[in-house]
Order: C-alpha cells, then structure tokens, then sequence
C-alpha cells in the first residue's frame, strides 16, 4: 500500500473526484465530494463529505449522498457534482440528479446537523434542461443577490459553452432565467461554475474540458441578476492534476479555493485501494489587477523555497514531471518560489501565487 498523503485529504477506500459543497457550517470546514466508495475508479456517484478545524486535517463523515433515488439510478447515474448553502441554520445541498430515465435534473437535499441529510420530496427541482441548453446541464452553483437565489448551471449547445440561469425565492422553486454566459472559446461545454462576491465584484470560475493545463478559468466581472458581464480572466492554475475546484466563504471573510488534486485516466498508484484527493485550500484574492491563489496561512508553515523536483533558471522555471505529454514549465521572471510537497503529490506556487502548478507524481 503506498503512502498517504499527509496535508491533504484522500477517501479511506474508492474514488473521488470533484469537491461539492464546500462551506463553513457550524464553526467547522465541510467539504463533499464526487466518491464511489465501492473501488478506486469511476462509479455511480455518491456524495463523500469530510470536516476540518484548521484546513490541514480532516475528518472522514459518512457518506452524505447515496444514489438511492429512482432519478439517481443507473450504471451511469447518481449524485453528480454541485454547491451548499446555509438559509435559516440549515444546510442545503445543491446537485446534479442523474439517471438513465431522465437524464441529467438538478435536486435539492438538507440537514439540520451537516451530517445527516434529507433529499427534498419535491426533487428533482428542476426537471430537464431548457431549449437554450443540452443534455450536459449540470454541476449547479447557488448565490444570493439581492435577496434572492441564484443558480448557475454548466451547459452547451451547438459547440458553444454555456452558463444558465435560474431564479428562486426559497431555495426549492426555480424559473429559468437565461443565458448568463456563453462561449465558443470555454469548449463546447462548461462544466463545474462556481460564482460568488468577490469584493465590490463577482468572480465567476468554471472549467473546460479536454484541456491537459490551465483547464479552470476564473473571471472577475458584475452580475446583475440576468448576465455575468466579464471584465478580466485569469487562467494561474496550469498543473495537469487540478481540476473542477470550488470555493468557500470562512468567518474570516477569506475566500478558498479546493480543488480535485487528480486526473481522468490517470494510472492507480500501485497498490492502493482509492484515488484521488483535495488540492491544499488556497486563498484568492485581487492584487495589482493579478488574481493570486496561495495556500492559506494555515498551510504555509509547510512551504519550502525549493525542491529537488523543481529548477529554476535566469527566464523561467521547470518541474521534472516524468512521463507526461506536455512540459511543466513556466516562461518568466522567477522573483519567488514555493513549494508544497507531499509524499506523492507537489504544488508549486510563483511569484507569491500569481501563478501555480499541481502534479501528482506518484505511479
């Protein structure tokens, strides 16, 4: 059995992929996550959750979603990846419902306690996707804005990526609203939309599929509660096993960021019974017009200024990553370096964060 990583969350057996619902619920960090408890690949999704007290350690929860629903079931169904939030002391989970009957639906599940969880009778709150849409509509990202909810689903249609809009005043009925933000250059689906306040703005983070490096895009602009008006983007994390990441408010007002700390096809370390696990949590933050993501101050006792894996030289910067398709370099003035290093995994982070790179090295 190979090492466990120790700063960073693994499942105890099975697979996991996307972070879901992070939040702070009742003074501790909660994390869900995309998990088949059953074997190390890819299966019906289940919601794993974990908690911490201080970002760096956490404590693995019973399962909180099961694929029991009959608009869950299916070889290829389950409960696919969304959002959280706190209304009234309660939590609500946000996720994609999906069966082999009725295809990809966005359903609704609470908790008083953030360990037990109810699904709504009423699910799936919304039934399909509609005509500016396709049957990818997943992934929903819940927001309130002027005292309203706001749901943002990833979708696409013609070969060209799109967010849509929901509305609702109770967290249970939604109205289609329309197309908040729509691409060709996002790929012909966007997937995992994660939108929140981000000082006097919003900051709007989705990723792209088929892209080996720099596969989230985060975009700083103003939402008005129709359309996500962009006005910078910002691509800082370009490692090949960072992927879908959500953020989360703390009582602190900072603003983190987890990703999935994996990859799609990625060969199974030899020996273990799971796969995959959470990026350090970083926070974001605007600085000089950049958009910095570094590891939270809980973490950064654990960064060093240099590593055996890493080579710095006078216009850029290497990461030794093995037998990859692609080079792990960065083209550009070094002033800065840190680096997070676990037994199997390295998170590299430039010039105080302006940009980073994540790599799982173990085979």
């Amino acid at each position: 059995m190979p090492e466990r990583l120790k700063y960073h969350f693994e499942p105890k057996t099975g697979w996991m992929n996307d972070p879901n619902g992070l939040i702070f619920f009742k003074g501790r960090y909660h994390a869900f996550f995309q998990h088949y408890p059953d074997a190390p690949e890819w299966g019906p999704m289940h919601w794993g959750h974990c908690v911490s007290d201080d970002l760096i350690h956490w404590e693995e929860l019973p399962i909180a979603l099961r694929p029991d629903m009959p608009y869950e079931a299916g070889a290829r169904g389950g409960c696919w990846s969304g959002s959280a939030m706190v209304k009234d002391d309660m939590l609500y989970l946000f996720y994609t419902s999906v069966s082999e009957k009725f295809g990809q639906t966005q359903s609704v599940a609470c908790s008083k306690d953030g360990i037990h969880f109810e699904k709504y009778s009423g699910n799936p709150v919304i039934p399909g996707f509609p005509e500016d849409g396709g049957q990818d509509f997943r992934d929903p990202s819940v927001i309130e804005y002027q005292g309203r909810y706001y749901m943002v689903c990833g979708s696409g249609k013609d070969g060209v990526g799109r967010l849509l809009l929901y509305v609702s005043d109770d967290l249970l009925k939604w109205d289609y609203v329309g197309i908040m933000l729509e691409g060709e250059e996002y790929g012909a689906i966007i997937e995992c939309p994660d939108i929140c306040r981000f000082g006097d703005k919003f900051l709007l983070m989705f990723s792209q599929m088929n892209r080996n490096t720099h596969a989230t895009m985060f975009v700083t602009g103003n939402f008005d509660g129709k359309k996500f008006t962009p006005e910078a983007r910002f691509t800082p994390e370009a490692g090949p096993h960072f992927y879908a990441p959500k953020t989360l408010e703390d009582d602190k007002g900072r603003r983190i960021l987890i990703g999935w700390l994996y990859a799609w096809g990625k060969k199974l370390d030899e020996g273990a019974d799971y796969a995959g696990a959470l990026s350090i949590p970083r926070e974001l933050r605007l600085e000089n017009g950049k958009l910095i993501n570094f590891p939270m101050a809980e973490a950064r006792h654990l960064l060093n200024n240099s590593d055996e894996l890493v080579s710095v030289s006078s216009n850029g910067l290497r990461i030794k990553a093995g037998n990859v398709d692609f080079p792990l370099e960065y083209n550009g003035r070094v002033d800065r370096l840190d680096v997070l290093r676990d037994t199997k995994t390295i998170e590299v982070f430039i010039n105080g964060g302006e940009d980073s790179f994540t790599y799982w090295f173990a085979k």
